[in-house]
């Protein structure tokens, strides 16, 4: 238990200092940002042709509303948490792939629903768009994270306990 929250809290404490890095910052969460602009763009015009994205903003060309993803709305944090616990459980290495495979998508799809939500919400009502970005979508997000772990935890193979060696019958062991 020990070695996995070291573990855990090293990678955790990597990860999100690369995250934060000028090179994480361009390399990785600008462009990653801009992919979820554009997928969620995407998505909402199949029911909303007025709608652009530019960069990592995402705007209505008929009223002007425009939501801007920044960094802390991406959905990145909570993956750092899932690959941080995922890493550091110990399981094998083709379990862990797939459990951060999957739970990548997972909450990147969360993601997206709660980048589409706040983008009608915002315009509907600034309080509620507040309340729904601040605190009930930060928190599902990490839940999403940590249902996902957990889930991945259910799926893992049962690991053989150490233990003392089967007793021998007596009478299977003499020769006759």
């Amino acid at each position: 238990m020990i070695r996995f929250f070291l573990l855990f809290l090293g990678l955790l404490i990597t990860l999100f200092t690369l995250r934060i890095s000028t090179f994480g910052h361009a390399y990785v969460t600008e462009p990653f940002t801009g992919v979820l602009a554009s997928v969620s763009a995407f998505l909402i015009k199949l029911w909303d042709k007025d709608v652009i994205s530019y960069g990592v903003v995402i705007q209505d060309q008929v009223n002007g509303f425009a939501v801007g993803i920044a960094p802390g709305c991406d959905g990145i944090e909570a993956v750092i948490i899932l690959i941080s616990a995922i890493i550091a459980f110990p399981s094998p290495w083709k379990h862990k792939i797939v459990g951060i495979v999957v739970g990548f998508f997972a909450i990147q799809s969360l993601n997206i629903v709660r980048i589409i939500s706040l983008f009608y919400m915002g315009q509907w009502s600034q309080v509620m768009f507040d309340w729904f970005h601040l605190y009930l979508w930060q928190a599902l997000i990490v839940l999403d994270a940590l249902a996902v772990w957990l889930i991945w935890l259910r799926y893992l193979p049962k690991r053989k306990r150490p233990g003392p060696p089967p007793a021998q019958d007596p009478e299977l062991s003499s020769p006759a």
